[in-house]
């Protein structure tokens, strides 16, 4: 197993200063990761904020804009078309992003209380009257500066995707992406996790992988920007909110996405049912990058020749496999059980302070407190 790891960028820990850690996935420590509201750059150098901290309901729900009132329909003229002012009666609506429509009372009330940001309410009228509920969400809609489209319930009907919109839809802004560099910051010099997906396709898929991401404190989820997932409707379900709370970077090329964390002292390991080795047995623990590949074809031949290893999950069962999402989810709980020992967060802090704690303490790779050998290369 030394070997095998040996084979491919073995001596990065000592470059970098981490003795006996050389062969450690990166960890993610909650205190390593910024707190608070973070302001995240978008790919043409506007300003997002995330929406931490808002209280829930229809206040906050506001997308953010690069220029302040820019984004209340008809204020400056940006951000929406001047024609789409608030409460606007107007036929003559903005083209509207299907992938980002929320349809159905129900579900527009699941976005605002999960505290989505909107970029606009369609809501139905018919020979100018309106359903009271509607109106007064309409109302609501307007008094905290999302604009609102009036439309027939035929516009509606052919924006559905399932014609169960009830009368109303909301479109969601779009997602303040974070750059690569955003996240080797929040990575900061210490033990860091950063989840890297190769071309994950399903939206629920990675609204479940963010979310175990950011349990377990890592510094950062990177998706593919072209073929893939991107943060959408899904995601926002599946994720529970934690989109809001982890750095998310959309990048052109996953390969040189992870060959910039492995410059940024990160090892490298790939989810691999092909892989020799399981999750048992691979150097799981300390500055880690997890390397996980799409549904169907599994992580692709040039994003595995930058990885330092690949790894299996063990299984009894019948099942071909876990789906990405359970995979990423067990993989990652194990990087922090291997970062931590296994320890509480206040006796991880206590035995660090003693100088006491060693991840990598003994060869079954489990660590342990106070250990006197490590594993060596």
């Amino acid at each position: 197993m030394a070997q095998h790891m040996q084979g491919r960028g073995g001596s990065r820990g000592a470059q970098s200063g981490r003795s006996g850690r050389a062969q450690g996935f990166g960890s993610s420590k909650k205190n390593s990761k910024p707190q608070g509201t973070r302001a995240w750059s978008s790919e043409d150098g506007r300003q997002w904020r995330s929406p931490d901290g808002r209280k829930a309901g229809i206040a906050g729900k506001v997308a953010a804009s690069p220029k302040k009132g820019t984004n209340k329909a008809g204020r400056g003229g940006k951000g929406f078309s001047a024609r789409g002012a608030k409460g606007s009666n107007s036929p003559r609506i903005s083209s509207v992003d299907s992938k980002n429509l929320v349809e159905g009372r129900r579900a527009v009330d699941e976005v605002l209380a999960a505290n989505i940001p909107i970029k606009r309410a369609l809501i139905a009228v018919s020979k100018g009257n309106q359903d009271p509920k509607l109106a007064r969400m309409a109302a609501e809609f307007e008094a905290e500066g999302i604009r609102v489209d009036r439309v027939s319930k035929a516009r509606l009907d052919g924006l559905s995707s399932h014609g169960a919109h009830q009368g109303i839809m909301v479109e969601l802004a779009a997602f303040p992406y974070a750059d690569i560099e955003d996240i080797v910051a929040a990575a900061g010099d210490g033990d860091a996790l950063v989840v890297v997906l190769d071309h994950v396709v399903d939206e629920g898929n990675l609204g479940a992988i963010v979310r175990s991401a950011e349990v377990v404190g890592a510094s950062g989820v990177i998706i593919a920007r072209d073929r893939a997932a991107s943060v959408g409707v899904g995601a926002y379900k599946t994720s529970a909110g934690a989109v809001f709370h982890v750095p998310i970077a959309q990048v052109p090329n996953i390969a040189k996405a992870v060959d910039r964390l492995k410059e940024a002292g990160f090892w490298a390991g790939a989810a691999s049912e092909h892989a020799a080795d399981t999750l048992w047995s691979a150097p799981m623990g300390g500055r880690f990058c997890l390397v996980m590949g799409s549904e169907g074809d599994g992580v692709s031949r040039l994003v595995m020749d930058r990885c330092d290893f690949s790894c299996r999950l063990p299984q009894r069962g019948q099942v071909e496999s876990l789906n990405v999402a359970q995979a990423a989810t067990v993989m990652a709980y194990e990087w922090l059980r291997r970062t931590t020992g296994g320890a509480d967060t206040a006796d991880l802090e206590e035995a660090k302070a003693q100088d006491t704690f060693d991840p990598l303490g003994d060869d079954t790779g489990i660590g342990s407190f106070g250990a006197a050998e490590k594993i060596n290369g």
